[in-house]
């Protein structure tokens, strides 16, 4: 299988809503769903995909998971897009 792609996953306006989040600092899924009209479990969903494009890591705190930006993950986008602006 292959990775999802990052600006695919970054296409939903609810996944950007949730990087956005995440970019002020870790937070947990139902920290992140008290912002969103959608249902926790839509939340998780979204957040596989931002974490399976590499754009979110995640960590486990007893029963909770914590989801953060993945600096690692924006750095290859980054890179993928200064390209265009080197002459």
């Amino acid at each position: 299988m292959t990775q999802p792609d990052a600006f695919t996953a970054i296409s939903d306006s609810n996944r950007r809503y949730l990087l956005e989040e995440l970019r002020r600092g870790p937070k947990t899924v139902n920290e992140l769903a008290n912002g969103l009209p959608v249902s926790r479990p839509a939340v998780s969903q979204h957040l596989k995909v931002l974490l399976d494009a590499g754009l979110v890591t995640v960590r486990s705190d007893g029963t909770r998971r914590i989801y953060a930006v993945s600096n690692d993950g924006f750095l290859k986008l980054n890179v993928w897009i200064d390209q265009f602006w080197e002459a």
